[in-house]
């Protein structure tokens, strides 16, 4: 199973219990407006309203209702902590107050999910009683599957299985979805044919094309490319053991892509969408590619591998370089790329790369209002002759220990057609350990703010005709 269905919330409930979320400055006035027992029974237990302090209010058939402290927290984080710690039964229902409830909603189904595919689950989540939300909903769903991708196991979800599902996920909007494999695969996409070669499992490219039901023929093009490398063993620059444990989520950046596309498609915004994902694995073998060979890239270029653990760009230049044949409104690249990015700004601020001022400050502003946050590092131009071969036109490596993302981001630049607004995540796409919202393993970072700066310059234009 690769998606689970989003399960902790009900449209309609005949019985519900009450959920108050409540804030320090506001708490003098909802003790007043409860029973004198309530209110007496709260103040005993010293309850301060401060994030992430949850009581039950007692009733005369066991828990009648819930307080939850928010203390200042404004994020969906302030939710993410109740699925589990609410008794099952009755659904709950939040009582007005003051936060923002498509937010609330949205924490409450992020901190719901578990994956559950291959053990039996001790309990599951309390339900909310949540009509509507659609957004809500839809960004909780495309989360869930984000993470159901990238916490499955690699021996069950190899190239040919994530190309299928990418596929599945057009489909059930009327996408059409092709899957290039084989001599074809060679010919037209050579450096992801390069990067699997090694692997029993044979390598695919993905294009999903669909087009909004209001989209008139010459609505903006958005274009999204994905590195699916479902495991990472370095080839012939092997991983140690501890750099290679996790690499099953090296696919992250193809699953946060696919994730984006599902908002994208839910929302039925007016744009013309296309996906391509590269689904690969990297491994040994006597058939793998090798240090210092040189490969001719789509674009013609041709690239020196001074580094076979480096394989993600070279995954992504030939889906850049074909995407940016169609003249594309936003490229958007999103991938699991540098160690050196999480060395700069840890697992939870995604690297973000941009050729657009315009688009850089949307997508910066979106990732702070939607509680997604991202930061710029620059495409700093004195660092592309680091990548300088003297047999071809580029190495896929620096030989310098510096800057590692910058390289990598100014690697895939090169394939980026002038005039192009083109930008690039570099993600983690892993939480190390639970917190409120996000539970330990696979995450969609850079998901919704993105969505987002796209929703934005859509409402733009269409107020600017």
């Amino acid at each position: 199973m690769l998606e689970q269905t989003l399960d902790c919330l009900v449209e309609t409930a005949d019985v519900t219990r009450p959920l108050h979320a409540v804030r320090p400055g506001g708490l003098a006035v909802f003790l007043d407006s409860l029973p004198q027992a309530q209110h007496r029974f709260l103040r005993q237990l010293d309850f301060s309203a401060a994030a992430q302090e949850l009581l039950f209010l007692p009733g005369g058939d066991g828990v009648a209702g819930a307080v939850l402290g928010l203390g200042e927290d404004r994020s969906p984080a302030a939710f993410g902590n109740l699925a589990f710690r609410l008794p099952e039964g009755a659904p709950w229902q939040l009582q007005p107050g003051d936060y923002d409830p498509d937010l609330a909603t949205l924490g409450y189904c992020l901190g719901a999910y578990r994956y559950i595919a291959l053990k039996a689950a001790k309990r599951g989540p309390a339900h909310l009683l949540a009509p509507g939300q659609a957004a809500s909903r839809s960004a909780a769903s495309a989360t869930w599957m984000v993470r159901d991708l990238v916490n499955t196991p690699a021996n069950l979800l190899g190239p040919v299985e994530l190309a299928e599902f990418a596929v599945s996920v057009g489909r059930r909007y009327g996408a059409g979805g092709e899957i290039v494999g084989g001599e074809a695969l060679d010919v037209a996409y050579p450096t992801v044919a390069a990067v699997g070669r090694g692997s029993a499992r044979p390598p695919r490219v993905v294009i999903i094309r669909w087009t909004g039901s209001a989209a008139r023929a010459d609505a903006p093009l958005v274009s999204l490319c994905g590195k699916g490398v479902c495991f990472d063993t370095g080839g012939y620059d092997l991983k140690p053991s501890s750099g290679m444990l996790r690499m099953k989520k090296d696919m992250g950046g193809a699953a946060t892509v696919l994730g984006l596309a599902r908002m994208i498609m839910d929302a039925d915004l007016p744009v013309r969408l296309v996906v391509r994902v590269g689904c690969v694995e990297n491994s040994v073998s006597g058939t793998a590619m090798r240090p210092l060979d040189v490969i001719r890239t789509r674009s013609g270029m041709t690239v020196e591998v001074g580094n076979t653990d480096a394989e993600g760009r070279l995954v992504l230049c030939d889906l850049l370089a074909e995407a940016c044949e169609e003249s594309p409104s936003l490229l958007l690249d999103c991938a699991t790329l540098t160690g050196a990015a999480r060395v700069a700004l840890g697992p939870d601020l995604p690297a973000m790369f941009c050729n657009d001022d315009g688009w850089a400050e949307a997508l910066l502003r979106n990732g702070l209002e939607r509680h997604d946050p991202l930061w710029r590092l620059p495409l700093w131009p004195a660092y592309d002759r680091w990548l300088d071969s003297s047999v071809a036109d580029l190495n896929n490596v620096s030989t310098k220990p510096y800057a590692g993302a910058i390289v990598a981001a100014l690697f895939l630049n090169r394939f980026v057609a002038s005039g192009i607004a083109w930008v690039h995540f570099d993600v983690y796409a892993w939480n190390d350990q639970t917190t409120p919202g996000r539970p330990e393993g696979g995450e969609a970072y850079a998901m919704r703010a993105s969505f987002g700066a796209i929703a934005q310059r859509l409402r733009m234009l269409a107020n600017a005709e």
